[in-house]
């Protein structure tokens, strides 16, 4: 079990002042690949990565938003986070978690040589969880069936538009919109971002029972994926995204995904595979499906690609032939 360093975790200086906890895995903790499923893209104006390696991220936590900067120090086995507003304390809570301290990779035993050398290089890497629905569950619904450039771009333009700035002195750093301020977003406030009636219905759906989403959490993987999925719109990709950064959830794959059922499948058996396929390969691998799914992910391994890359949709309005 990880411990605080010996130092005070929680600093309270004065009510302006930010709030510090340091803190001391047992094991060596690396922030940013831990942390990197929480950027959307590198424009993500939820999550900066500061000149001096520091990672700070905009939250809306249960208790009010926050600004969480996190410092990895490798050299003294430390982590400091500081963090500033209404949620300040809860953000600091939520930190080891959020770093993977509650991830459990025993019983992991990698089959295939690629997974074993990738499993070597990082024996550290830990799956965190963010216990934040919304804050995944959004930019998720904004990736379905468009290309990455145009869905971090879409996820930027809505946050800056109908977001808040963060508490503290990071001035380039924003909030995800609330439940109640995204509800309030017209259809064509979402058509110039640019987000479809597809995408844009199951974010005001899954903005509607918000506090149940969030509630759903806490009876586990099965029960979360039942109730999210419940929901029109957002099928096994969508939820599968949610759970592995929201729930921390080491089996959850992302099935019919564009790329990952072929990438993991040239990694493994040197050709393409579907999903049946995927779900065939990673069988064995169950509670640890994702687990693996990420560290092919990790070695760049995927098939060679041939060909163009899909291009972004042009016929959205406020959608030209060039993007952000």
């Amino acid at each position: 079990m990880a411990e605080d360093a010996d130092s005070p975790t929680l600093q309270d200086m004065t009510a302006a002042a930010p709030l510090v906890r340091v803190w001391r895995p047992d094991w060596p903790c690396p922030v940013a690949r831990i942390l990197s499923p929480l950027r959307h893209g590198a424009g993500d104006p939820t999550y900066r990565v500061a000149a001096d390696g520091a990672h700070w991220r905009g939250i809306r936590t249960p208790t009010g938003p926050a600004a969480l900067q996190i410092q990895g120090d490798p050299t003294a086995g430390l982590v400091t986070g500081t963090a500033w507003g209404a949620g300040a304390q809860w953000a600091l809570a939520q930190l080891p978690r959020m770093l993977g301290a509650d991830d459990d990779p025993s019983g992991f035993e990698p089959q295939h040589p690629l997974l074993a050398e990738a499993w070597r290089r990082h024996p550290n890497w830990r799956i965190g969880s963010s216990d934040l629905v919304m804050e995944s569950l959004v930019p998720a619904i904004i990736e379905q069936k468009v290309t990455g450039q145009e869905a971090f771009a879409a996820y930027r333009k809505l946050v800056l538009r109908f977001g808040e700035r963060a508490p503290g002195p990071n001035e380039d750093l924003w909030i995800q919109p609330a439940p109640e301020a995204l509800r309030q977003i017209p259809s064509w406030e979402w058509l110039r971002l640019p987000v479809d009636g597809g995408r844009s219905r199951p974010i005001l759906q899954a903005a509607r029972v918000a506090g149940s989403l969030e509630r759903a959490r806490l009876s586990g993987p099965d029960v979360f994926d039942r109730r999210l999925r419940s929901l029109p719109g957002i099928g096994v990709w969508t939820s599968a995204e949610v759970r592995s950064r929201a729930l921390g959830d080491a089996d959850a794959v992302s099935f019919g995904d564009y790329h990952i059922a072929k990438d993991v499948g040239w990694a493994l058996t040197g050709v393409e595979v579907d999903d049946d396929g995927l779900a065939e390969l990673l069988e064995p691998y169950r509670p640890h499906r994702h687990r693996v799914q990420r560290l092919v992910e990790m070695t760049g391994a995927g098939r060679p690609r041939r060909g163009p890359r899909m291009a972004p949709r042009t016929h959205l309005p406020g959608r030209t032939a060039k993007t952000d």
